[in-house]
């Protein structure tokens, strides 16, 4: 374990906070998640109302906000905050097409329950991750979750109703004021922060204000939106499961596992904290349990969002109990329908052109993870080949598709299966050059 003064660090992590402070540091983690992206993209794709957008947002941010206090408190006990995760979106999108949303929470109900017995009782995770989930591997999958994502962002711009000129207008505007504002956020002291961590936001603000310019926004359904609402268990029906689906679903959680995997070693290597076996299974309950509650309250998978580990390094505050303090906000704001409409009123577009800019810094992300291994021949044949892989199945054609095993469709739709999969068994199975 680092010294806490060697790692620049005012809070320590197990340092307790008084609850005004904790609520205060908990909120400026929320501002830097734009965890409000991943449940609107996936709604886009489903083909939700704008009632029912909003409701899946508001379920989304209050399962994140406990899955947060489950992690935090008794599960991996860092300061990790919990959000929804981009991995799922394909396969749950194919799956709630063929069969509809009950089967969609039915075999999220499966996975979550699947990667819960890892951590206990089996306590298998920490033996896996060091088996099979190196570095070279897990940078791998973030490249590939990124570039997976990158034609859902684009498709929702293409293909959104209206015209498709003012369209790509109002996503290029978003998307080139988020790049102006990360740019600028990154140069600026002072007032920079403040930019870099409302740049999502802010972005989606300008991107709204060019696409009412264009005619294609609005607001109405948000005056008809109570202030404050409860949250309901299992409020999209009672879930139905499909083996196919369901196996889908433990597939893609394990390729959760991966992405969480690498936000949990970015949290301790600031931290100073060991990430040892037992810390690893009580991630992997955590992160189940986390996904097991989202999904009565009808809310996404979540996963640790690394972001928060770069906020731990610019302000020094590790504390458990700062991140406690976002899972609460997050909780709060899971209780407020009229904001959950207005973030579901924001055009399609809009989210999409910004979707895109965070998928290009997802798949950067998981280059900066493998850029300190050596790239032989041998381990770039397992970065590229996954990528090579991902794409074929994002690309393939719908006559193909079609002609595949349920499951393998399933698998396919999501792409990152695909590539998670391959970069692991290519790892396994391809021999180590001789030095």
């Amino acid at each position: 374990m680092s010294n806490q003064s060697e790692l620049h660090l005012t809070i320590g992590v197990n340092e307790s906070l008084s609850p005004g402070k904790a609520l205060l540091l908990g909120l400026q983690h929320v501002l830097a998640m734009d965890l409000y992206i991943a449940p609107i993209v996936l709604a886009g794709i489903l083909s939700m109302t704008v009632s029912e957008t909003a409701f899946f947002i508001q379920m989304t941010f209050f399962a994140a906000g406990c899955a947060t206090l489950i992690q935090t408190g008794f599960g991996i006990r860092l300061p990790v905050m919990q959000g929804p995760s981009y991995v799922p979106i394909g396969a749950l999108a194919a799956i709630g097409h063929s069969m509809g949303l009950a089967t969609v929470f039915g075999s999220l109900l499966s996975g979550a329950v699947f990667i819960t017995l890892l951590g206990w009782p089996f306590k298998m995770l920490g033996r896996i991750v060091r088996r099979f989930i190196p570095p070279l591997v897990g940078g791998t999958v973030i490249v590939v979750v990124g570039i997976a994502l990158m034609p859902v962002a684009l498709n929702g711009v293409y293909h959104a109703p209206g015209d498709i000129v003012h369209n790509c207008y109002v996503a290029l505007a978003a998307a080139v004021a988020l790049v102006a504002l990360m740019i600028i956020g990154s140069r600026v002291t002072g007032a920079g922060t403040i930019l870099r961590l409302t740049s999502v936001i802010l972005a989606m603000a300008i991107g709204t204000l060019v696409g009412a310019y264009f005619g294609i926004v609005d607001f109405s359904p948000v005056t008809k939106a109570a202030w404050f609402s409860l949250p309901k268990i299992f409020p999209f029906g009672t879930p139905k499961f499909d083996l196919s689906a369901s196996l889908t679903l433990i597939f893609i959680y394990l390729v959760v596992l991966v992405e969480t995997t690498g936000t949990w070693f970015a949290v301790g290597a600031v931290t100073g904290q060991e990430l040892d076996d037992k810390r690893l299974n009580g991630g992997a309950v955590g992160e189940g349990l986390g996904c097991l509650l989202g999904t009565l309250f009808g809310g996404t998978p979540v996963t640790g969002y690394s972001t928060n580990a770069g906020i731990i390094a610019v302000t020094g505050v590790a504390s458990r109990w700062a991140i406690m303090g976002g899972g609460v906000v997050l909780m709060f704001l899971g209780l407020m329908p009229k904001l959950m409409n207005v973030i579901a009123c924001i055009p399609g577009v809009v989210i999409n052109g910004v979707f895109a800019v965070i998928c290009v810094v997802i798949a950067m992300n998981g280059f900066r993870v493998v850029k300190g291994i050596k790239l032989d021949e041998r381990n770039m044949l397992v970065i590229g080949l996954p990528v090579l892989l991902t794409l074929a199945a994002v690309l393939m054609p719908k006559e193909l598709v079609n002609q595949l095993p349920e499951l393998v469709r399933y698998l396919v739709a999501s792409g990152i299966a695909v590539g998670a999969i391959s970069a692991v068994v290519l790892n396994l199975i391809l021999p180590e050059n001789k030095e």
